[in-house]
């Protein structure tokens, strides 16, 4: 058994954990789920995952410990409660709050701008139909101003937008906090940046995206259970938002596994998706607005770190808290 096993990595990613990684740690790099990789007994004593991964329940009693790559945890928290696996679960630390802002911004103007729509014109070199908005005075509702929240916070400020948060802890200082439905009957853009929990999974449903101005965009880089899909589209169908941002998608590890074998289409979720990724009025991407140069040093440099900690005293620097 090697000492670490990394699952859903992809090129750069391995290549910067590779060159910070302790020369004495036996690792293993696929860019396969668990589950595509067919793997039945854990290969390693530490199990590194994205989200995508479905963990065998049994591995819990098999391992050390299990790594999220990630800064959301709730994937490792459900994994724990299910199992009942009284091993260490680590997450990462704040390491592309900015590259993940700054992907809801460019989905934001790309929406704004009619992008997808110039690019299809430009081989006739047409301009009908194109005509966008621009984003100074534009309304920013950010629901979840925690490290993401706030520097969509700070982008929409920079570009001349107003901007308003939701959330619990109102910790942001000179900043108007204002009740959900409030928000959403006052923007013209809503950003969701929130943590799953159980009282966020579907709070963005159709009866609360309902109340949004006529033609409110809405941008979601959370995770997609928080706003189902379905309401999404028939929000975008009806004509109640005019544009939809997505980088995260519910039960994203069986899209995923779909769409990488070519039968998105046999599943109703996919068959969604497939129709939203043809829309103008869409942006999908395959959650990847963590992905720039700066969070992914950031990102290896806590990995190691985090998997050494967990190989040599068992626990990690950031331990998933018991909700």
């Amino acid at each position: 058994m090697i000492d670490v096993m990394f699952y859903e990595m992809f090129e750069e990613e391995e290549r910067e954990i590779k060159r910070m990684l302790p020369r004495d740690i036996r690792a293993g790099f696929t860019p396969k789920t668990i589950q595509e990789a067919g793997d039945t007994a854990p290969p390693a004593t530490v199990v590194s995952i994205r989200t995508q991964s479905r963990i065998p329940l049994d591995w819990g009693r098999r391992v050390k410990g299990i790594l999220a790559r990630t800064q959301g945890y709730d994937h490792l928290a459900v994994y724990r409660r299910e199992s009942k696996a009284g091993i260490s679960y680590g997450f990462l630390g704040n390491y592309c709050a900015r590259a993940v802002a700054e992907q809801a911004a460019l989905m934001m103007m790309a929406l704004m701008r009619n992008l997808k729509k110039q690019e299809k014109n430009f081989v006739a070199f047409s301009r009908d139909g194109l005509t966008g908005t621009e984003c100074k005075g534009k309304r920013a509702l950010v629901v979840g101003v925690g490290n993401i929240g706030r520097e969509i916070v700070d982008i929409g400020r920079g570009l001349g937008m107003e901007a308003k948060g939701v959330d619990i802890a109102q910790t942001l200082k000179k900043f108007a906090y204002v009740p959900l439905n409030e928000g959403i009957e006052w923007a013209d853009i809503i950003f969701c940046a929130l943590s799953l929990t159980e009282k966020t999974n579907g709070m963005l449903n159709y009866e609360a995206l309902n109340k949004a101005r006529t033609g409110a965009i809405f941008i979601n880089i959370a995770r997609g259970e928080i706003a189902p899909l379905e309401d999404l589209k028939r929000l975008l169908d009806e004509g109640k938002i005019s544009g939809i941002g997505l980088d995260v998608y519910a039960q994203e590890g069986f899209l995923a596994d779909s769409l990488r074998a070519g039968k998105s289409d046999e599943t109703p979720q996919g068959k969604l998706v497939l129709e939203l990724a043809q829309s103008d009025k869409a942006v999908l991407t395959p959650h990847n607005a963590f992905n720039t140069k700066e969070a992914l040093a950031r990102k290896a440099a806590l990995t190691v770190e985090s998997v050494v900690s967990c190989l040599k005293k068992g626990t990690f620097p950031h331990p998933v808290p018991l909700l």
